[in-house]
C-alpha cells in the first residue's frame, strides 16, 4: 500500500488507521500492530512538524508492506536531510535535569526491529522493518 500524505496531523492518523485496517486483514498480533502504529505515528508527525513545517502543501509518501514474515513501513520527505537513527539511545526514566523531546525515536526503537535512514535524491528515505511474532500471520 502507498498513501501520499499531506503534512498535516489528519494525514499522520489516516496512515495509521490505514495500517490497522492492513494489521487486522494480514492477522497481525495486536502487540506487533501497536508497536507499527505507535512508530508510524511518531515518525510521520515527526515529519510533518519537522520536516515540513506543518505546511498542507506538502507533501510525504508512505509505503507498508509485508514480506517475509515482517512489516516494513517506508516514509519518504523531501525536507532538510535528518537521520533520526542518529540520536543517541537513552535510557527511560524520569530526569527533571532532562531536555524536553527526543523521546519519539526511543519510542520507536524499543518497538521496531529495524531502523535504516538513507538520503536520496533530495528526500529523506526511513525504513521501519517489525518482525512477527510466529503467531502473527494465519
Amino acid at each position: 500500500m502507498i498513501l501520499d500524505l499531506h503534512a498535516t496531523p489528519e494525514e499522520v492518523m489516516r496512515a495509521v488507521e490505514a495500517l490497522q485496517e492492513l494489521g487486522a486483514t494480514w492477522q497481525l498480533a495486536p502487540t506487533d500492530l501497536f508497536g507499527l502504529a505507535l512508530a508510524l505515528e511518531e515518525c510521520g508527525s515527526n515529519i510533518v512538524k519537522h520536516a515540513l513545517h506543518g505546511d498542507a502543501r506538502e507533501s510525504f509518501r508512505v509505503s507498508i508492506e509485508l514480506a517475509d514474515n515482517s512489516v516494513t513501513i517506508e516514509l519518504r520527505d523531501h525536507g532538510p536531510a535528518f537521520d533520526p537513527t542518529l540520536a543517541p539511545v537513552v535510557p527511560f526514566q524520569a530526569d527533571d535535569d532532562q531536555a524536553p523531546g527526543g523521546w519519539g525515536i526511543q519510542l520507536v526503537r524499543r518497538h521496531i526491529d529495524e531502523i535504516h535512514h538513507t538520503r536520496q535524491g533530495g528526500e529523506n528515505i526511513l525504513r521501519l522493518t517489525k518482525h512477527l511474532h510466529r503467531n502473527s500471520l494465519a
